[in-house]
């Protein structure tokens, strides 16, 4: 049940609050003095406050108002506290509203704006329970993976990474091939590192080859070695990544330029254990974890001919997608702090061109902007333009263009009589994309 607490000395002012607010479904709760208001507070769940600025008889000052209101701050910070006063001068509940509070209302008071305040801020206070609830719930899980598995620092805090990262390490165990998909620059060889800590092989080595930094003709022995003379410039005997790897894990980045020659021999491997170099006949023998990884599209890959179908079953037995930082949008501020590591602040408006950006270069971009950034930066804040995100201005005008102007959001808070669940709905927004416009456009006291 919604309630709100009225803390009033004047008996007939808590009467009539109490009358108007239950006809609205609101359960009011009536304290006659600031210290049977705060223990109101200390035993009862109260969604709103409204609170009188003097408890004295003759006394105009405000001084107990101001002294109940930072008591609440104090020990309920969230908790909307609206303001009522009798007196002319109004600078003391103007500092206090500064200082935190909700809104003033003068005596006697205009039950529909009044009405019209209360719930906004009930409907205000539901939501900010709802982010702090899923707010709290995502810290669980993200503890609670960080308690049962070797995260290897990784820093995220967005739902759609849990997920990934759940399940990575619950197929960290087994034996069976990791496929990990996802597009550039996302991340996939930290999901590989983070799936080898938590393996039955940790303690061995951790090998990674980027399939696609190498030449067609290099990549076989890479992976696999090669004996003086195999090919030109092979003047001695190599190791390939699979000797390197014996033990442990290899981790296969950019899968789908394997060509043929060296996709027959990776499923040889997995099937088998064995391998020869190139330019030997030597059977060798090897126990290795392998994870691979792309952003190719196997399947039409295999349709084309230049993927082996076989090959690609034996490696997707398990398929770890770790989405693109767009769709991580909770990820990208704890990200950037944790790549400016204390060097610079970000302004806010740093921030929401962050929040605004889509990202197609996803973590790998994020870091190079913000190393950018923090290096010019010097002493002073981060801006948008030392963080030079491409065409930032153009996806920022496109963005605009679906973007309620200050005017409409106006026009639609007086069309819905100042209520904002009926004004967003209005506007196509949830409760909480309205809220964040009023607020940049300076309209939150004013409806």
């Amino acid at each position: 049940m919604r309630t709100v607490l009225i803390i009033d000395d004047n008996p007939a002012v808590g009467e009539a609050l109490s009358l108007l607010l239950s006809l609205h479904d609101v359960r009011p709760l009536v304290a006659l003095t600031p210290e049977e208001g705060l223990a109101t507070l200390a035993r009862q769940s109260v969604d709103v406050v409204i609170q009188d600025m003097n408890f004295t008889a003759d006394t105009t000052s405000g001084e107990e108002g101001v002294e109940l209101f930072r008591t609440i701050r104090e020990r309920h910070a969230d908790l909307p506290v609206i303001l009522l006063t009798a007196w002319t001068h109004l600078e003391t509940a103007v500092e206090l509203v500064k200082a935190g509070a909700a809104d003033y209302l003068a005596k006697p008071w205009d039950d529909a704006k009044l009405l019209t305040t209360v719930e906004n801020l009930l409907e205000l206070s539901e939501s900010t329970r709802e982010v702090n609830r899923t707010r709290m719930e995502r810290r669980k899980r993200r503890d609670d993976l960080q308690r049962r598995y070797d995260l290897d620092g990784l820093v995220f805090a967005s739902e759609a990474m849990a997920r990934t990262i759940d399940l990575a390490c619950q197929v960290a165990r087994s034996d069976v091939p990791v496929l990990i998909t996802g597009p550039n620059g996302s991340g996939k060889e930290r999901i590989a590192a983070i799936v080898h800590a938590n393996s039955s092989v940790k303690s061995g080595p951790f090998i990674a080859v980027n399939c696609g930094a190498l030449p067609g003709e290099l990549i076989e022995a890479e992976l696999f070695g090669a004996e003086a003379g195999a090919y030109t410039g092979a003047n001695k005997a190599r190791e390939g990544r699979f000797e390197l790897a014996d033990g442990g894990t290899l981790f296969l980045d950019e899968i789908g330029n394997l060509p043929l020659p060296g996709q027959m021999k990776l499923l040889r491997v997995l099937e088998t254990g064995q391998f020869e170099r190139l330019g030997s006949g030597r059977v060798r023998k090897v126990k290795v974890r392998v994870l691979s990884a792309t952003n190719a599209d196997l399947k039409g890959m295999i349709r084309a001919g230049t993927f082996r179908e076989d090959l690609y079953y034996r490696l997707n037995v398990i398929d770890v997608n770790l989405p693109p930082l767009s769709e991580r949008i909770d990820d990208i501020l704890p990200l950037a702090e944790y790549f400016l590591a204390g060097r610079a602040q970000l302004s806010d408006v740093a921030r929401e061109a962050l929040m605004t950006y889509s990202w197609p270069g996803n973590v790998r971009e994020l870091k190079n902007a913000i190393e950018r950034a923090a290096l010019l930066a010097g002493n002073n804040p981060i801006t948008p333009e030392l963080l030079n995100l491409p065409q930032q201005a153009g996806a920022l005008a496109v963005r605009n263009l679906d973007e309620p102007s200050r005017e409409v959001v106006e026009a639609a808070l007086h069309k819905a009589d100042g209520v904002v669940s009926r004004a967003a709905q209005s506007l196509g927004l949830s409760r909480q994309a309205l809220y964040r416009r009023m607020e940049r456009y300076g309209l939150m006291t004013a409806t």
